[in-house]
């Protein structure tokens, strides 16, 4: 069973990290983005292995929201094939769960949760 909310994991490459992340949480596609910097990535590309110094973006979502981000993302990203890997949370913190529901609004939604009071961090 899906709890309705999500963790998107999004690389970015070194330096363009914070840019993506500040966009999509100013944006209300994320209540919270962790970027990671050092991150070494190997991977398949146009036939070949490459090797890259790479940024990984911990967003925390709602599920009714990942589409959206999604497509902003891809917008927004210099990469032509970005990785957005969406994850379900099966369990976590009540208040947290709650205060990413308030503050996360999807694009079109034309509703906004009530907000469960409160601060809190990523």
């Amino acid at each position: 069973m899906s709890s309705g909310f999500r963790v998107v994991l999004i690389t970015a490459p070194r330096g363009r990290g914070e840019e993506i992340a500040k966009r999509i949480v100013e944006e209300r596609l994320a209540a919270c983005v962790n970027v990671v910097k050092g991150v070494k990535s190997f991977y398949w590309w146009e036939g070949r292995v490459n090797e890259d110094d790479e940024e990984l973006l911990v967003v925390k979502t709602r599920a009714d929201a990942v589409d959206s981000l999604i497509r902003r993302v891809k917008e927004i990203h210099p990469y032509s094939v970005p990785e957005i890997i969406a994850l379900d949370i099966v369990e976590g913190s009540r208040d947290y769960l709650e205060w990413v529901r308030a503050e996360v609004r999807p694009l079109g939604s034309g509703s906004i949760p009530e907000a469960s009071g409160g601060e809190s961090q990523g």
